[in-house]
């Protein structure tokens, strides 16, 4: 039998276990260019220097998913952080698990709006891309180079992830 979990709105507190939530919202912000670009500052750090890493920056193209959504698997990279940032209009799920001993436990799944980007803490549990209702691309920054940065883990009973 799944576990049902539902999906939350995503916040800077309830995220802040597992890295931070990137939005303009509340950020710190400065004019530069004369007046006519606001800078919104450091709204998370890259970490990505474990074995010699550098920064990737990229753009996934994510296929949707519907909801109710089965959750098999997450993953986490060991060696550095992993940035999100959708680049269209639509809302997409966040969801990460505490580690327990190097196993996932305790999902969370959060609803991000088409203006809220993540920055994953190295390291932290985590599902795949997950844009709802149509595809999407997302600016994705973090560590490439060599070593192992992906680990993977199958739940013995999956869970049924809803909207609420």
């Amino acid at each position: 039998m799944s576990t049902n979990l539902t999906a939350r709105p995503l916040t800077k507190a309830e995220f802040t276990p597992y890295g931070q939530v990137i939005e303009k919202s509340g950020s710190e912000s400065f004019l530069i260019n004369n007046g006519n670009c606001r800078r919104h500052h450091a709204l998370a750090e890259a970490d990505i220097v474990e074995e010699g890493g550098k920064v990737g920056i990229n753009i996934f193209a994510g296929q949707p998913y519907e909801l109710p959504l089965d959750l098999g698997m997450v993953e986490r990279h060991p060696l550095g952080s992993q940035a999100f940032y959708p680049l269209g209009d639509k809302n997409w799920l966040v969801i990460v698990c505490r580690d327990d001993n190097g196993t996932p436990v305790d999902p969370q799944v959060f609803l991000a709006g088409p203006d809220q980007g993540i920055n994953l803490n190295r390291g932290v549990w985590h599902g795949v891309l997950t844009p709802l209702e149509v595809a999407g691309d997302f600016l994705v920054v973090d560590r490439v180079g060599e070593g192992n940065n992906l680990e993977e883990h199958y739940f013995a009973k999956s869970f049924v992830v809803t909207s609420g």
